[in-house]
Formats: C-alpha cells, sequence, structure tokens
C-alpha cells in the first residue's frame, strides 16, 4: 500500500510509520512525505530517514483554493493509496478529499466527536471529563468531521497538566495509527485485480452533521 504522509511540525506520528515500515511491521511504502511551510522537523527526518519529501508552502498562494489546488496537484504524482495527515494542520477541501476517493486518514487527541478542533487535549481538561484518548479517522473537509475508524481511552490522571496527558495520548496515537495502517495494508486490494480505483467509494462522503465549515 502506498501512502503519502503530510506535516506541519515534527511528525512524531510519522516517526512511528517510518520505524514500523523499516522494521516490517508495516507493510507500506511511504511515497513522499509532504509540509504546508518550510522548516519543518517533520521534513527533515524524513529526509534523513532516506524518503522524498515535498513543501507546497500556504504563504505562496494568494488564495486557498490555488494552495488546495497545487497540493492536491503534488500529493496525486505519488499515486498514493492512502494520505496520512500527520499533525497536518490545514483544512482540505471536498476536491481534495475526492481526488484520493476519501482516503485521507487523520489524527486526534480525543475521542471524537467530542472535544475537536486544535486545542482538544486542553478542552478535554477544563471540561472535567475523567477519560479522553484518541481517535484515528476518515477526514472530510470538516473539522475533525469523518467516519471513524479506531478509538482508544486515556484516562485523565490527578495532577495531569495538558502537556502530560497529551505526551500519554501520543504513545496511544501512534500505536493506533500503526494498527490502523497495518489493517488497511492488509485489506488492500491487489492492484492487478483493481483496474479502477476511482470506483472505490467514497468513506469520507456520508453525510456529517457534526461538520464545522472552514
Amino acid at each position: 500500500m502506498r501512502i503519502v504522509v503530510l506535516v506541519s511540525g515534527s511528525g512524531s506520528n510519522l516517526q512511528a510509520v517510518i520505524d514500523a515500515a523499516k522494521s516490517g511491521e508495516l507493510d507500506v511504502d511511504i511515497a513522499a512525505v509532504g509540509a504546508d511551510r518550510e522548516g519543518t522537523y517533520g521534513i527533515e527526518r524524513s529526509a534523513e530517514a532516506g524518503l522524498e519529501t515535498f513543501v507546497v508552502n500556504f504563504n505562496s498562494f494568494p488564495t486557498r483554493a490555488e494552495w488546495d489546488a497545487a497540493l492536491t496537484e503534488k500529493v496525486a504524482s505519488y499515486s498514493p493509496d492512502v494520505v496520512v495527515s500527520s499533525g497536518f494542520m490545514r483544512i482540505v477541501s471536498p476536491e481534495f478529499i475526492d481526488a484520493f476517493n476519501g482516503k485521507y486518514l487523520n489524527t486526534h487527541p480525543a475521542l471524537l466527536p467530542a472535544f475537536p478542533g486544535a486545542h482538544g487535549v486542553r478542552d478535554a481538561m477544563a471540561y472535567g471529563v475523567k477519560v479522553t484518548g484518541c481517535t484515528v479517522h476518515w477526514a472530510d473537509a470538516g473539522v475533525d468531521t469523518g467516519p471513524i475508524i479506531a478509538q482508544e481511552a486515556v484516562a485523565i490522571e490527578p495532577g495531569d497538566t495538558e502537556e502530560s496527558l497529551h505526551e500519554r495520548i501520543k504513545v496511544v496515537e501512534r500505536r493506533l495509527l500503526v494498527r490502523t495502517l497495518a489493517e488497511l495494508a492488509a485489506d488492500a486490494p491487489n492492484p492487478a485485480a483493481s483496474p479502477n480505483p476511482a470506483a472505490t467509494p467514497n468513506p469520507a462522503r456520508s453525510p456529517n452533521p457534526a461538520g464545522s465549515p472552514n
């Protein structure tokens, strides 16, 4: 299974995928790693691992639509079976989602649909819940919306700070992402037997009333 990974920061989830692929635990071909800005450690660590990298800098385009179109074209050039968001902090368009048949995988540090957005850990603590966790889901064009694939709970312990809780969630998040990719790779059809990838149903096209516009 070919994947393209998108990052906006350090790409710690990406490192877990790189390590699992190198060890043979994960049967994926990381075709490329891309970023939305220059100077990310995610791109640096990918280059150090010998992976192809690219940047489609959001600030280099006059409109979001033009950036999105350029990103779609660049990612599509690698013919991925799945696109993976590893802390990619940009909302993509429905056209981007459709270009990859809805196979855009995202992780989130909360048990969606609770606490979507950029501050899921902080929001869970502020609300006073006793259990939070992480979610792997097919992303759509909303904010942390789309069909849920897997979730795992993480208890909030007495004395937790946002940072300590987030670190424990990250450990679970990496494991859950690798496991989800392994399951997807195991279920991936033989390309020779599937000459028309466009016929694959789009899992992110189902109505989701929780979706938030950008």
